[in-house]
C-alpha cells in the first residue's frame, strides 16, 4: 500500500520539480549555467554570525550524506547505470529550485536572537499567507529528519560498520547518538563550526581517494560513460525499462541533493546578507558538488567494480560501495568507506537536527528550552533505533516523506513565481 501512494506522488513530485525547475531555468535565464556569477556570493558582506560559506557548509552536510554513498549504490543496483544519467539530468534542472527556495528563504527570514532563521514554512506563511500548509511543512520537515533522513544515517553507519566487524548494531547506534547529542547540545553555533570544518575535509578526501580509483581504472571511464548514457535509454533496463530507470534516478537525485525540497532554504536563512539572490545562487554550488563530484565518483568507483554479480536482500546500498572499495583498495578500501561513511553520515545527523530545531522553533514561537531538550532526546532515541530498523522500510518512509515536501514546496515556489522573477536582472550576468 505504502508502495502504491509513493508512486503516485512521485508522479506528481516530479512534474512539479522538473516542470518548476524547467519554467524558472527559463525566466531566469539559466542561472545555472552562468558559473562565475555562483561565487560571487561569497564575496558579499555577512550581516549575521553565520557566513554564507558556513550556511553553504550545514546545507552540503546535510545534502552529502548516505544518500551519495548507499542511495547513489542502490540506484544502480535497481535502476542499472542509466539511473546516473537522469539523477545528472534532475541536479541539472533542479538546482535553479535550490536558487528560488534560498531567495524566498532571505527574503522571508526571521530574527533568532544573535541569528536568523527562515526556509519554507516562513514563506509559505507569510508569501502564500497560508499558515495550515505553513505548520504542515514544518512538521513534516521535523518526522523527515527526524525519523527518516537522520535514522538511515545510523543504519548506515551500523551496517556498513557490522560487514566490517560485525559489531552489535545497537552498540554502535549507542554510541553515535551520544556523540551526537554532544554535538548538538551548543545548537546552531556549535553545528556550524562542525560542518563548516568537517565538510570541506570529508570533501577532499573524498575526491583523492575516487580520483586515485578512477586513474587505475582510467581506460573503463569511456565505456562506463558510454554505458550510463545508452542505458538511460534502454528499455530492457534493470527494473522495468526507461520509465523505472528515469524515476529511480531523479528519487535518488532528489534525496542526494534536496533541491526542491526547501531544506536548503532553512540552511542558507541562518546568514543574513543584503544580496538575497547571491545567497541563492551559492546554493546551486552545493547541488553540482554533490552531484558531479560526490555522487559521480560514487558512481564510477561502483560501475568500475565487478558489482554485477551481487545479490542483495533488505538493501540498505552501502554493502555494495563497500563491496566495491574493497574490489579497488582491499582492506584500506573498507577502512576508508567507514571513515567516510561516519563522517558524511555524522554531518548529516546534526545538521538535519538543526531542520528540526528551526521547524520547531517555527511551530512554537515562544519555544521554550525544555521544548529544545525533548527533540533532542528523541533525536538521540531515535538514531539508536534507526541503527537496528530494516533499511528497505526506511528507504519506503524517506521516498514517500520526500515526495510530500517536494509538492509542497514546488507548489509554494510556483504560486510565488512573480516575487522570484521579479529580480530576473540581478540574476542575470552583466554584459
Amino acid at each position: 500500500m505504502i508502495k502504491i501512494i509513493t508512486d503516485v506522488l512521485w508522479s506528481f513530485a516530479i512534474i512539479f520539480l522538473l516542470g518548476g525547475g524547467l519554467y524558472f531555468s527559463f525566466q531566469l535565464d539559466f542561472p545555472q549555467l552562468k558559473f562565475k556569477k555562483l561565487f560571487k556570493g561569497f564575496q558579499q558582506d555577512n550581516k549575521s554570525s553565520v557566513s554564507p560559506f558556513k550556511s553553504l557548509t550545514m546545507s552540503l552536510a546535510a545534502r552529502v550524506g548516505v544518500g551519495s554513498l548507499a542511495g547513489i549504490a542502490l540506484a544502480i543496483y535497481i535502476g542499472g547505470p542509466g539511473s546516473i544519467f537522469w539523477i545528472w539530468v534532475s541536479g541539472i534542472i533542479t538546482s535553479v529550485n535550490a536558487y528560488c527556495e534560498s531567495y524566498l528563504g532571505a527574503k522571508y527570514q526571521e530574527k533568532d536572537k544573535d541569528a536568523y532563521k527562515g526556509g519554507p514554512s516562513f514563506y509559505i506563511e507569510k508569501g502564500l499567507k497560508n499558515k495550515p500548509l505553513a505548520m504542515i511543512y514544518s512538521i513534516l520537515i521535523i518526522i523527515a529528519y527526524i525519523v527518516g533522513f537522520m535514522t538511515i544515517q545510523a543504519n548506515t553507519i551500523t551496517t556498513s560498520i557490522y560487514h566490517w566487524r560485525h559489531i552489535e548494531p545497537l552498540l554502535i547506534g549507542i554510541i553515535l547518538s551520544i556523540i551526537s547529542f554532544y554535538s548538538i547540545m551548543k545548537g546552531l553555533d556549535r553545528i556550524v563550526n562542525i560542518t563548516s570544518k568537517l565538510v570541506p575535509i570529508m570533501g577532499i578526501g573524498y575526491i583523492v581517494l575516487s580520483a586515485i580509483i578512477i586513474i587505475k581504472n582510467i581506460e573503463k571511464i569511456p565505456i562506463i560513460l558510454l554505458e550510463i548514457i545508452t542505458s538511460a535509454f534502454n528499455s530492457k533496463a534493470i527494473s522495468g525499462g526507461i520509465i523505472s530507470t528515469f524515476v529511480i534516478g531523479i528519487q535518488r537525485g532528489i534525496f542526494s541533493t534536496e533541491a526542491g525540497l526547501g531544506t536548503g532554504a532553512i540552511a542558507s536563512s541562518c546568514s543574513h546578507t543584503e544580496n538575497q539572490v547571491n545567497l541563492g545562487l551559492i546554493q546551486i554550488l552545493g547541488i553540482y558538488f554533490t552531484i558531479f563530484i560526490v555522487c559521480t565518483s560514487t558512481a564510477f568507483i561502483i560501475l568500475t567494480s565487478d558489482y554485477q554479480n551481487l545479490i542483495f536482500e533488505n538493501m540498505n546500498g552501502i554493502e555494495l560501495t563497500q563491496h566495491a572499495l574493497n574490489y579497488h583498495l582491499g582492506k584500506t578500501g573498507i577502512i576508508v568507506l567507514i571513515i567516510s561513511v561516519v563522517s558524511l553520515a555524522y554531518s548529516t545527523i546534526i545538521a538535519g537536527y538543526y531542520y528540526g530545531e528551526s521547524s520547531l522553533k517555527y511551530l512554537i514561537k515562544n519555544v521554550s528550552g525544555k521544548h529544545i531538550i525533548v527533540l533532542k532526546i528523541s533525536t538521540v532515541l531515535l538514531l539508536v533505533f534507526g541503527s537496528i530498523m530494516s533499511p528497505s522500510l526506511l528507504w519506503s518512509i524517506i521516498d514517500l516523506l520526500v515526495a510530500i515536501l517536494s509538492i509542497i514546496n514546488m507548489y509554494a515556489l510556483i504560486t510565488l513565481r512573480k516575487e522570484i522573477c521579479i529580480v530576473v536582472n540581478d540574476v542575470r550576468p552583466k554584459k
